[in-house]
C-alpha cells in the first residue's frame, strides 16, 4: 500500500452515518473508525430514534468520546418526522462541506486501511463513487460459485449505463453473502495490491465524489416515493455512475455486524419504482 499521506495533502472526508433503533450497531461502527489510518475525516450521525437518542446509550458515548480524544469532530444530531430512508440521506447531505463523503451504515464495522483505500482509489480515478462491500462472515463456509463471478476494471473507471432491466445488473449478486471474500482468497489478492470492479451498485460503505453525486441529484427524488421504501441508495449511484462512473474495491475490509433489518416494509424498491 502507498504511505499515508500528510495532513497538508489529505482532503477532508465527512463520515455520514444514518441511524435507527441500534446503539450497540453503531457504537461498534464508530469504533471502526478509531483507528482508520486515514485520519482527516469527521463524523456525522443522523438519528430518527423517537425517544432517547444513541447519545443517551452509554456505548456509544464512550465510541464518541474515543473519536474525540484522536482528533476527530462527531456531530449528533436528531431528524424527524421520519420521511423515509432517501430523506435521511439527502439531510446528512445537506450537511457535507467536504470534497468527499462516505455514507456509511450502523451496522458496518471497517478494517483500519479501509478509508484511506477508499481515498486512494477515489482520488486515482476521478470517479463518481467508490464503494466497499461488507461481507457477512456467518457465510464463509456458504460458496456459491454461481454468484462468484467478476469484472475487474483493467483500465480507467468510466461512466456506465446501468439499469434494473438492463446490462450490468447481475453485478448484484457478487455482493451476497460472503462471495467477495471467497473470491479475494482465491484471486490471492491484499489490501496493497487492490484491485477495482465493476458494480451495479454498493450497499452500506459508499465515499462519493460530493460534487458528482450533487450534480446527479443526490437524493432529492425522495419526493417521489412513499416513506416506506429501500434501494434509495441504488438510485443514486445508478445516476453517478451514468454521469461519472463507479467502483468497488478488493478486497473489502467491510464486515456486516448481521443485526435485523430496521426497513420492515419494502414492497418500494427504489430503482423500479423512479426513473434512473
Amino acid at each position: 500500500m502507498e504511505t499515508a499521506t500528510t495532513d497538508h495533502d489529505e482532503p477532508r472526508v465527512d463520515v455520514l452515518i444514518p441511524t435507527y433503533q441500534r446503539p450497540a450497531g453503531l457504537a461498534m461502527t464508530l469504533l471502526g473508525l478509531v483507528g482508520q489510518t486515514y485520519r482527516h475525516f469527521r463524523v456525522i450521525v443522523s438519528s430518527q430514534d423517537d425517544d432517547t437518542g444513541p447519545e443517551d446509550a452509554n456505548e456509544v458515548r464512550a465510541a464518541v468520546g474515543v473519536l474525540r480524544a484522536h482528533g476527530h469532530p462527531v456531530e449528533i444530531h436528531r431528524h424527524l418526522p421520519r420521511r423515509g430512508m432517501a430523506e435521511h440521506r439527502q439531510s446528512l447531505l445537506d450537511r457535507v462541506d467536504a470534497p468527499y463523503a462516505l455514507f456509511l451504515d450502523d451496522d458496518i464495522y471497517l478494517e483500519p486501511d479501509v478509508l484511506e483505500r477508499l481515498v486512494r482509489a477515489i482520488r486515482a480515478e476521478g470517479c463518481g463513487f467508490v464503494g466497499c462491500a461488507p461481507i457477512g462472515w456467518s457465510y464463509a463456509e456458504d460458496v456459491r460459485p454461481e454468484e462468484e463471478r467478476i469484472e475487474l476494471w483493467e483500465g480507467p473507471v468510466q461512466p456506465e449505463q446501468v439499469s434494473p432491466r438492463g446490462h450490468g445488473w447481475d453485478r448484484h449478486r457478487l455482493h451476497n453473502a460472503a462471495n467477495l471474500l471467497h473470491v479475494q482468497r482465491r484471486l490471492a489478492l491484499t489490501p496493497e495490491e487492490q484491485r477495482l470492479y465493476r458494480v451495479a451498485w454498493v450497499g452500506a460503505c459508499v465515499l462519493y465524489d460530493i460534487h458528482a453525486l450533487r450534480a446527479a441529484g443526490g437524493f432529492s427524488f425522495w419526493e417521489d416515493l412513499p416513506i416506506e421504501h429501500a434501494g434509495e441508495d441504488v438510485v443514486a449511484q445508478l445516476r453517478v455512475m451514468a454521469q461519472r462512473g463507479g467502483c468497488a474495491i478488493i478486497p473489502s475490509g467491510a464486515w456486516h455486524l448481521e443485526l435485523p433489518t430496521t426497513i420492515a416494509q419494502r414492497d418500494v424498491d427504489a430503482p423500479h419504482a423512479i426513473p434512473v
